[in-house]
């Protein structure tokens, strides 16, 4: 293969002859080129496919790359857009199947069923995904993209636009969980001559690949709901604060500005009416605290990324002191269908106070691992059971973990909970950015907690005590438990100190590490007793270390 980075190198997009250029193809094959698949030699699937395809004088069928397909488990995915058919696993040795499939294509075809994994979800933020071509504006605006931005700035106020996205109940996908609607309204009426919009691309949770894939796939999306952003707010520059760790999104999404400037839809000007908005790319040095708001203007201010106490609340006075709007990906991807739908459409989504879908990264010991876009309310038996084809093996359910480092660890008495940010937040859990990570019986979930620990105790910014002792300290009583060395009182300090550092620090990594904590010994304190009073691990994981006259 070529050194060429694989987004910047040119695809065989259509192999179509000049007779019929002007008509539509007649069979398309949609090749999955976002990362996971990329890994996997995709680019060269789609490069073979075309030579293939050319070949065999097949002049009338299309070739074209496009993001996630979702079903990561079973990449590289080529999708046969006119039957739905996909073939898992390909390689560029040996796409005949694909070809000859191609070939069979009528123009009477009905779509085959394509099984609970992609049935049972409902997509607004995803509904692109594995159907445009990330870096062709041509594509998505053939799709309905950039509607919603003529209908707002041709026939809506600013206080219209804020009006109809509160109406449609949408609430911040970030984690909190905030309504979008209060925070934009919030921006709208601060003061100031000068306002901000920032998107928050700073992904750091384990397991998570939420953000990474909207970007990759539909870049154009989060710009046309930025924008939006940006009118309703009365904001005229704007920040995608993007993990250096991803960088074929960043490239996507340098492109996708690029050609939104040249087309009119960013700069001065946009859609040649008065409104100007432009939108600049900050790279984030891995570092997880900075996907905290203001740990992150902290970084694109370019100094060191640690948070600060609030109020005031970045709405208020964010980045270089003004009024600054902060969403993240999710959030402002879901705008653009909103406005164009309708508010009442996506309110009418979803269950109480939770309205809408929501995006999840299924990882770990489930046979369906990729990315999902569900209604909010699903339960998680349906979402891990039916949409993830359920455990590895079939061994049995242990444990689902949600909501990232600061989320909770949900065992199987609780499956059929509906998800919602109030259910998650009863089960001692809660929603965070969309990671769900399954585990079965050979997960020890002290170890789990302790792997969080770690995780939070490096991350510490070191900023406040409670947060930067205070997670080492945990971590410390983790190990002597996972290790055997363990008494009832290392458990009781445990206990004591996970409502400390959750009381006292200062921001949202510090009050979430206790989470795992507290959510494992809720609903495994078994696991915890048995490797304390009894010296073992009921899982098998941890290397329990034995005294002496055992030993002996």
């Amino acid at each position: 293969m070529s050194d060429m980075p694989a987004a910047a190198r040119p695809v065989r997009r259509r192999v179509i002859t000049e007779e019929i250029a002007e008509e539509p193809p007649r069979a398309t094959a949609y090749v999955c080129e976002a990362a996971s698949c990329l890994s996997l030699q995709s680019h060269d699937i789609t490069v073979r496919l075309g030579e293939v395809v050319a070949d065999a004088g097949l002049g009338d069928v299309e070739i074209k790359r496009v993001g996630c397909l979702g079903l990561c488990a079973a990449g590289p995915l080529v999708e046969i857009a006119e039957t739905g058919r996909l073939f898992e696993k390909v390689t560029p040795d040996a796409v005949g199947p694909v070809v000859a499939a191609l070939a069979d294509v009528k123009q009477t075809d009905v779509r085959a069923p394509q099984g609970p994994f992609f049935e049972k979800q409902l997509r607004v933020a995803t509904e692109n995904f594995g159907r445009v071509d990330p870096e062709s504006l041509d594509d998505y605006v053939e799709r309905g993209g950039f509607e919603a931005l003529r209908r707002v700035l041709s026939d809506m106020t600013s206080t219209e636009v804020r009006e109809e996205v509160t109406r449609s109940g949408l609430r911040g996908r970030g984690g909190a969980g905030f309504p979008t609607g209060l925070k934009w309204t919030t921006v709208a009426k601060a003061q100031g001559t000068q306002k901000y919009v920032i998107c928050n691309a700073d992904e750091g949770d384990p397991g998570a690949f939420m953000d990474r894939s909207v970007l990759e796939s539909d870049p154009y999306r989060v710009l046309e709901g930025m924008t939006i952003a940006a009118f309703a707010v009365h904001a005229t520059e704007g920040y995608i604060y993007c993990r250096a760790e991803y960088p074929l999104a960043v490239a996507r999404l340098r492109s996708a500005i690029r050609q939104a400037q040249r087309a009119g839809y960013l700069g001065s000007g946009i859609m040649d009416t008065s409104f100007a908005f432009d939108v600049q790319i900050r790279l984030g040095a891995g570092a997880f605290v900075c996907g905290e708001e203001t740990a992150l203007i902290a970084s694109i201010e370019g100094r060191r990324g640690t948070p600060r106490p609030r109020p005031p609340y970045p709405a208020v006075s964010g980045l270089f002191e003004c009024p600054t709007l902060i969403n993240n990906v999710e959030t402002f991807a879901s705008v653009p269908t909103i406005l164009r739908k309708g508010p009442d459409w996506y309110a009418a989504i979803g269950v109480g106070k939770s309205k809408g879908t929501k995006v999840f990264a299924l990882a770990g010991r489930v046979v369906n691992t990729g990315l999902v876009e569900v209604p909010m309310g699903m339960t998680l038996r349906e979402i891990i059971f039916d949409i993830g084809g359920g455990i590895i093996d079939g061994r049995p359910f242990k444990a689902v973990q949600t909501g990232g480092p600061s989320g909770g660890c949900i065992p199987a008495d609780h499956l059929d909970t509906p998800v919602t940010y109030e259910s998650l937040v009863e089960l001692g859990s809660f929603m965070g950015s969309g990671g769900m990570i399954v585990m079965d019986d050979t997960s020890c979930m002290v170890d789990v907690a302790k792997y969080f620990m770690d995780f939070c105790r490096d991350e510490s910014c070191g900023k406040c005590t409670p947060c930067r002792v205070g997670t080492t300290q945990m971590w410390m009583l983790l190990d002597r438990i996972t290790t055997g060395r363990a008494t009832g009182g290392d458990l009781a300090q445990l206990e004591h100190l996970a409502a400390i550092v959750q009381r006292t620090s200062l921001c949202g990594l510090g009050q979430g590490a206790p989470n795992p904590v507290f959510s494992t010994l809720r609903y495994f304190r078994d696991e915890y007793l048995a490797h304390i009073e009894e010296r073992r691990c009921p899982a098998g994981v941890c290397t329990i270390e034995q005294p002496a006259e055992v030993m002996a």
